[in-house]
């Protein structure tokens, strides 16, 4: 009986573990361009540092997929090192905080429902925000 109990708590856990932000991804990849600004990188929004803006359909579902993969609590007072502005047909559908450089505190974060929600940044997102600012 304990054996099945510990059994059931370590499946719930993995499930738990995996939720991905299936909402954000489906209002999100129909974009048909993003930008992004980059920041001074010490968590302050007061200084843009570069822009790119990704029109490439393969960039932009990487993007994707990387934002919507998994869900995750909000880690307060982090500041952010940029943000990701989502575009279909000239109208922005989605804004997405992000902050990288700071280990405790790698998340993507954005308004959702009206609520503020997160989203796990991966170092293969931070990689590949870092290869696109380049």
């Amino acid at each position: 009986m304990k054996n099945c109990f510990l059994l059931l708590l370590i499946i719930c856990c993995l499930v738990a573990c995996k939720r991905t932000n299936s909402k954000l991804k489906e209002q999100i990849i129909a974009s048909d361009s993003v930008a992004i600004n980059y920041f001074t990188g010490d968590g302050k929004m007061d200084t843009v540092t570069a822009v790119k803006i990704i029109s490439d359909k393969k960039i932009i579902a990487q993007l994707v997929d990387m934002i919507s993969a998994k869900k995750q609590s909000i880690v307060g007072k982090c500041g952010y090192d940029g943000s990701l502005h989502f575009f279909k047909n000239n109208v922005v559908i989605q804004d997405v905080d992000f902050r990288m450089n700071e280990a405790n505190c790698m998340q993507f974060s954005f308004m959702q429902e009206g609520k503020l929600a997160a989203t796990t940044l991966s170092p293969e997102a931070r990689q590949l925000l870092e290869n696109i600012r380049k």
